[in-house]
């Protein structure tokens, strides 16, 4: 299993950066290749929610996955698990960090590649999804910023 974890600081309070990670209309800004995110269900937010997903993986390969909040507590924990041909979990954690800003932890789990292919190309895998996570995490703070309306050290933009 690979495991990945990268942490920054958010110019925006936990409660803003948490309510805007948790809006599903927000996913496809922020979460790397995925273009669209559609509830399948009820609940549409919280512990439960699941979302079909569009992603583009790297940019020219069209798949399909799901997506369900399987791990939520209000203002600190979101965790995310991927179904389908892309499977793993995204967490993220927010922490507070003084004045109108807080650390965003942002975490990933997922298998290793399977076959002697997919060992070959362990190291391929590994780095991707690294790249990924640390787009995902770059795109999720500026996006929380500009919702808020602040710059990274927590100035009214």
């Amino acid at each position: 299993m690979g495991h990945i974890r990268y942490a920054c600081d958010v110019g925006a309070p936990v409660d803003a950066a948490f309510a805007y990670a948790e809006n599903f209309r927000f996913i496809p800004d922020w979460m790397s290749g995925v273009t669209e995110a559609k509830p399948v269900g009820e609940p549409t937010s919280g512990l439960g929610a699941a979302y079909a997903l569009r992603v583009r993986l790297f940019g020219v390969i069209p798949l399909r996955s799901t997506c369900e909040i399987t791990e939520y507590r209000r203002n600190a924990v979101l965790g995310y698990t991927l179904r389908g041909r892309l499977s793993g979990t995204v967490t993220l954690r927010f922490d507070p960090l003084g004045y109108e800003r807080s650390v965003l932890t942002s975490e990933a789990d997922y298998p290793p590649p399977r076959g002697v292919f997919g060992r070959l190309c362990h190291g391929l895998v590994d780095a991707a999804a690294r790249t990924a996570l640390r787009r995902t995490e770059s795109r999720l703070r500026r996006e929380i910023e500009a919702f808020h309306g602040t710059d990274l050290v927590g100035r009214i933009a």
